[in-house]
């Protein structure tokens, strides 16, 4: 596919993360225009993986350490906030409700869900980053 397609092809993704609320329009263009919008992805997606990784981990053990998991949750939020994640944003502090009354039932199902965001914004911010290696792999010249 020719650069131009791939270019057209990934505005129209970015812009779809941004009707669809994948990504706050104002953070990430700010990214983009400082062009540390695949770099930010990509750490988004690993240390965000790493915290709901170790926030598993704590809810599987019988006694939950709900000041971990809380100093865990405010570790994602922050992360999410590097990229604009508006819906994972949320998904903690709905998850957050739950954690603060320690209800470990409620956490597991609203985890779910702060998992599920992720997973959705992940998704986007590697077809955008894998459009980016393609327009790359065609040339400067193209």
């Amino acid at each position: 596919m020719a650069a131009a397609a791939l270019r057209a092809q990934l505005n129209a993704h970015i812009a779809g993360m941004y009707t669809n609320g994948v990504v706050d329009q104002g953070t990430f263009d700010e990214l983009w225009d400082e062009g540390t919008a695949a770099e930010v992805s990509h750490l988004f997606i690993y240390d965000a993986s790493e915290i709901i990784e170790d926030i598993d981990l704590l809810m599987e053990e019988p006694e939950v350490d709900f000041d971990e998991v809380e100093a865990l949750t405010q570790q994602l939020m922050r992360c999410t906030s590097s990229v604009g994640a508006q819906q994972v944003n949320l998904a903690c502090m709905h998850f957050g409700n739950f954690y603060a009354i320690q209800y470990k039932q409620g956490c597991l199902m609203s985890l779910a869900l702060v998992r599920n965001e992720f997973y959705i914004v992940r998704h986007q911010l590697e077809i955008m980053m894998q459009l980016e290696e393609q327009i790359a792999a065609c040339g400067p010249d193209s």
